[in-house]
């Protein structure tokens, strides 16, 4: 096999105007995108706000449409979302650098991806009582007809969804990062609209309580139909910018030779952790129904122990406030460090790896440890405002939070240490954690079933809180016989500070709280949802100020290492005005690079919430991030290698994503016989 030259292109400089157009428009784009996320995380809580107010947090009807409402993702995700993560988007991006943009071969991907969705959709939607019956555990006929209903509108989703994620990579692929960033705020919105007729229409289920009794085709249009509308016109918005492409793009068939039945071959592995994970959900999912079928049997005898019994939308809700620390912060650390780590990796440089998840580990810390107190501390008034106005579901779902609250820092720690293996070209050992964790996760759940229905929910808790810590100790395993070690004192160092610190600030909360009645039945904080909200308003800052004094108390550097990314970006926004002073060789900024976005979050952490995360399909390496190897990896500046050039990807992407130019590797980790550095070429 012939060697591979290793001249490289010399990208192109630009003169200091262009830097300063470049480094401006970085700016603005990153802060478009970010802002697109924060409204659209704040339109979907607002959306659970309103979804509680309109049913009830701990009612049959809203067990049963969450249920149903998660099913296309979850289907999706097992189905297809491992096939278009680690085969379809790989090669969109390929596609995209060719003469024509990629317009017939994405075309021919579309058409294929189209129809392989519809004959999904159709057969997953026409099978919904199958479905729901496989799914859900001691339904009574009257809620599984429901359900079916239910999910009859919601399964239709599923070809949205995936529709969304081809949309996306075909934009992304081509420059346009924002519309996806933004899409989703729609959905909210329509998602929103169709609640609030609801409650315009029927009112709202703390003044008038909604059952399967009562409940009739309209009710389910405004609650299901909407939310599928939803995902309808989140999909459907992003045809216009596909459109402003000018790709030409149209139903083109013939897929022979197009190279996917090879990129799936390479990706087994991804697959199959994907799906392992997925599997393991859904079955704990179908525990998670079996309290909202006995608090059903109990309100038709007139049992009061019904009103104690949390269901799986008590779950629901918490998860999505538990997981918010590790989507705001870990996710985009990781993905920043993510381009050092496969840059140390590829080196052979087992030092720099274990620095870099160090520095990932510590960094992340100062945001997770803090979040897993604040919402330990807050769960009560968090518990009431999203309780729709019921006092005993606030202090359901208070509980069910504070269990899963403390878990936090390590769900985000497993990821980081995730990083590691793909960065190391290493989809094998994901796997086989990911197996440990899903055969415990089931064995777990199917004692679960056992216990006493009102213990079944916050005991599902207790699994994913164990299943977040056994992930990091089963992680840490395979990690030492890698790196030798894993840096411990210093990190452990690091976190004791932290927990100190953050128990500090835990005390001033609960001072606070105290002041507010949050420990009292009668208090201002449960008096209602509003009040509830005042008090996290009022709180959260007290909280975070004394937090930060004393990470200074404690001289915890790492503060510094997390802001230091938005204090970059800032200082890059005025050094975008004045650069044309600078010399020729200082301004000259390289040409803003294609990214590829694909996620490669395969399920090692156990997903709990089932509500469909756009962003794990835009995903990617920091923009803003400077690359002192950029000269070396193609004719772009940037880290995507060149077409011809076998060997040219020096990093940024995880390694389980068949590259245009990078072949994947499933053997030995750091043994990759394709890889210019740390090791021979092949002949």
């Amino acid at each position: 096999m012939k060697t591979m030259s290793s001249a490289k292109p010399t990208p192109a400089h630009s003169g200091p105007a262009d830097s300063a157009a470049v480094q401006s428009g970085e700016v603005r784009s990153s802060a478009i995108m970010a802002a697109g996320t924060l409204v659209s995380r704040f339109l979907g809580f607002a959306k659970t706000w309103m979804l509680a107010a309109a049913l009830g947090l701990g009612s049959t009807v809203n067990d049963t449409f969450i249920n149903a409402n998660n099913l296309p993702n979850l289907i999706f995700l097992l189905v297809a979302g491992g096939v278009f993560n680690a085969v379809l988007v790989p090669q969109i991006i390929k596609a995209s650098k060719a003469p024509d943009k990629g317009a017939d071969y994405i075309s021919r991907l579309l058409t294929l991806a189209v129809l392989v969705l519809l004959a999904l959709t159709l057969a997953v939607t026409l099978l919904a009582p199958w479905v729901i019956q496989l799914t859900t555990q001691g339904y009574s006929p009257g809620q599984k007809a429901l359900a079916v209903s239910f999910a009859f509108w919601c399964l239709p989703q599923i070809f949205f969804y995936g529709l969304y994620a081809l949309l996306t990579q075909v934009l992304n692929a081509h420059g346009a990062f924002g519309p996806a960033m933004w899409a989703p705020i729609l959905n909210n919105i329509v998602a929103i609209a169709g609640l609030g007729m609801f409650i315009w229409t029927f009112g709202a289920n703390v003044a008038n309580p909604h059952t399967l009794d009562t409940w009739d085709s309209t009710q389910t249009f405004l609650v299901a139909g909407f939310s599928t509308i939803g995902v309808i016109a989140q999909t459907a918005i992003l045809l216009v910018p596909v459109f402003r492409l000018r790709l030409g793009l149209r139903p083109r068939f013939g897929w022979r030779g197009v190279g996917l039945g090879q990129a799936a071959r390479l990706s087994v592995w991804t697959l199959a952790t994907a799906a392992v994970g997925q599997l393991a959900f859904l079955y704990v999912m179908r525990i998670a129904t079996i309290p909202g079928a006995e608090r059903l049997r109990l309100e038709q005898a007139g049992d009061p122990a019904a009103d104690t019994l949390p269901g799986n939308a008590v779950l629901e809700v918490a998860s999505q406030l538990y997981l918010l620390p590790h989507s705001i912060i870990a996710l985009s650390l990781a993905t920043v460090l993510f381009n050092r780590m496969t840059r140390a990796s590829q080196d052979g440089d087992h030092a720099a790896l274990r620095n870099a998840l160090s520095h990932g580990l510590r960094t992340m810390a100062v945001a997770t440890v803090f979040g897993a107190l604040a919402l330990f501390a807050l769960a009560g008034p968090l518990g009431m405002f999203f309780s729709g106005g019921v006092p005993q579901d606030g202090v359901m779902l208070a509980q069910t939070l504070t269990i899963l609250a403390l878990s936090t820092p390590f769900m985000s720690a497993n990821f980081m240490m995730s990083r590691v293996f793909y960065a190391n070209e290493d989809a094998r050992t994901p796997f086989f954690i990911q197996l440990v964790l899903a055969l415990v996760n089931v064995v777990a759940a199917f004692s679960i079933q056992f216990l006493p229905f009102d213990q079944i929910i916050f005991a599902i808790a207790v699994l994913y809180t164990g299943g977040n810590i056994l992930s990091v100790l089963v992680s840490a395993i395979f990690l030492r016989r890698l790196l030798g070690h894993l840096d411990g004192p210093r990190i452990a160092n690091a976190y004791i500070r932290m927990g100190y610190a953050a128990l500090g600030s835990a005390l001033a909360g609960a001072v606070a709280l105290w002041l507010l009645g949050s420990y009292n039945r009668d208090g201002f904080a449960w008096s209602t949802p509003a009040a509830a909200l005042v008090t996290i308003v009022v709180v959260g800052p007290v909280m975070l100020a004394a937090y930060l004094l004393l990470l200074k108390l404690f001289r915890v550097t790492e503060l510094n290492d997390l802001l230091q990314p938005l204090l970059g970006r800032l200082r890059r926004r005025s050094a975008a005005e004045p650069s044309a002073d600078l010399p020729d060789g200082d301004a000259a900024g390289r040409t803003r690079p294609e990214r590829a976005t694909v996620s490669v979050d395969t399920g090692l952490i156990p997903r709990i919430s089932g509500e469909f995360d756009a962003a794990s399909f835009r995903a990617g390496p920091d923009l803003d991030e400077q690359d002192e190897r950029a000269g070396r990896a193609g004719p772009e500046g940037g880290y995507l290698p060149a077409e011809d050039l076998p060997s040219t990807a020096e990093g940024g992407l995880d390694g389980d994503v068949p590259l245009p130019g990078r072949r994947t590797y499933q053997g030995p980790a750091g043994r990759n016989p394709y890889f210019p550095f740390g090791g021979k070429k092949k002949k």
